[in-house]
């Protein structure tokens, strides 16, 4: 093992984690590690431990988070094709990583087609994801610069009664795409991008008219654009660009009788080669653990 540090945590809190989700006891000696309990929980306890190890010796910093993903796919059956590499390292040093199934399936689609659609609830970290890959793709100048785009509709709130001009207006509804920006690059570096016109980040009604090439163009909260939106939206589509869109079906707040552009696209594109859609779903949150019971809950209720 390279870092035990960065397998085992501060204080061995990785290795109590997995004590608390799998029915086994973890004794460190030296460098080995002993497990006792039955033997289907020390089995399973080898696979994640294994998962683990080949992250650790990849280079991440495992958390506790690590270790419930991993046990929550190993324990489910989803082991998949082992722990997945580190997509980039923020400015704060942190790795961000693909970590569940739905959200490995979401990031190869990405690398693979033209158009992809991520589907899925809250915290299933849609939005985060989709923009490292675009950095990604604007660091390996594989695009020249990132479009970021939202639809201005909100729950119960209108343009019209924010204080403001329209830039001020529209900025609140920006604001997760800023946020999420300033996790990949300190302030400066992001204020420079979206200066220079690297990085811009509109409200959907500006990309109409235009040809977005050589981009990657991302569009967040789609279940708040309509057919037309979503139509016009798309083909926008330019040479040599990449396109992102995601939503959660689930919070609508269009006005009542006005469809979602994004409940359509499944069926649509379904046998269109270099589109993918991508369902996640509340495996996938990644967020607060507390998320996923939240997102399961409301669920059931729809149930």
């Amino acid at each position: 093992m390279r870092d035990p540090l960065a397998f085992c945590g501060h204080h061995d809190r990785n290795l109590t984690a997995l004590e608390g989700l799998v029915p086994v006891v973890v004794n460190l000696d030296g460098d080995r590690l002993r497990l006792t309990g039955p033997p289907s929980a020390v089995a399973s306890a080898n696979t994640i431990l294994e998962r683990l190890r080949d992250a650790a010796n990849g280079g991440a910093q495992l958390t506790p988070d690590d270790v419930a993903l991993a046990a929550r796919e190993t324990l489910g059956g989803e082991a998949g094709r082992g722990h997945p590499k580190t997509l980039y390292t923020t400015q704060r040093g942190k790795d961000v990583r693909a970590k569940t199934v739905g959200q490995r399936r979401f990031v190869e689609a990405i690398e693979r087609c033209a158009l992809t659609f991520g589907i899925g609830p809250a915290g299933t970290g849609k939005t985060f994801l989709a923009m490292v890959m675009a950095v990604r793709a604007l660091r390996a100048r594989d695009v020249s610069r990132i479009i970021l785009a939202r639809p201005a509709v909100e729950a119960g709130e209108k343009l019209g009664f924010l204080p403001g001009d329209y830039k001020e207006k529209v900025d609140p509804y920006l604001r997760p795409l800023y946020d999420a920006l300033g996790e990949l690059f300190d302030d400066a570096t992001a204020a420079k991008l979206v200066e220079r016109g690297t990085i811009e980040v509109a409200p959907l009604a500006y990309m109409r008219g235009r040809t977005l090439a050589d981009a990657f163009v991302i569009l967040d909260e789609a279940q708040n654009a309509t057919r037309e939106q979503l139509k016009m939206f798309l083909t926008r589509l330019g040479p040599n660009s990449r396109m992102v869109v995601n939503g959660d079906v689930t919070q609508i707040d269009l006005p009542r009788g006005v469809r979602s552009g994004l409940l359509d696209a499944p069926a649509l594109f379904a046998d269109v080669e270099e589109i993918a859609v991508v369902t996640l779903d509340d495996a996938d949150v990644v967020r607060h653990p507390l998320v996923r019971k939240i997102v399961g809950a409301y669920a059931r209720l729809r149930d």
